[in-house]
């Protein structure tokens, strides 16, 4: 599974000009189920993500997780960070999971993220939603379920 983590002052989705979730101080999450990922990929992603450690400690140094500071969680399924530019440039996005398979990768992420004590919202899997968000440093980090064993 791949996550693009945005550490956020305040974020949200609207889905159809209702405002379906919103989170204030905390991370947004963008996750993507890919081809081949498993239960497991999602749980290692969020343990990950539970313990990242970036936010800002009293010495102003990111050393901090978002359990440590009281955070909430806004995880939104996109599928398009499976996106392939390398035959050109439309991206193909064929080493995404498929609908199905995604959307329960997706929310077994949000509910183990919800295990490990965090506060979780969601978007809404497949809808076309407009996120709005408040990045706060800018910090973004990118994480993929792959990268450690």
């Amino acid at each position: 599974m791949r996550a693009l983590i945005q550490r956020v002052s305040r974020a949200s989705v609207t889905v159809s000009g209702a405002r379906i979730a919103e989170i204030q101080h905390g991370l947004l999450i963008l996750v993507c189920a890919m081809s081949g990922d498993d239960p497991s990929a999602a749980e290692k992603l969020a343990a990950r993500v539970a313990k990242l450690r970036i936010f800002k400690d009293e010495a102003g140094k990111m050393n901090l997780s978002v359990s440590d500071v009281g955070g909430s969680c806004l995880a939104v399924s996109q599928f398009t960070l499976a996106g392939d530019t390398s035959r050109g440039n439309r991206p193909g996005f064929s080493s995404a999971a498929p609908p199905d398979q995604g959307e329960r990768l997706y929310q077994h992420f949000a509910d183990h993220l919800e295990t490990l004590g965090l506060p979780v919202q969601t978007g809404e899997f497949g809808a076309d939603m407009a996120v709005e968000l408040l990045n706060d440093g800018p910090v973004t980090i990118w994480m993929d379920s792959a990268d450690r064993g």
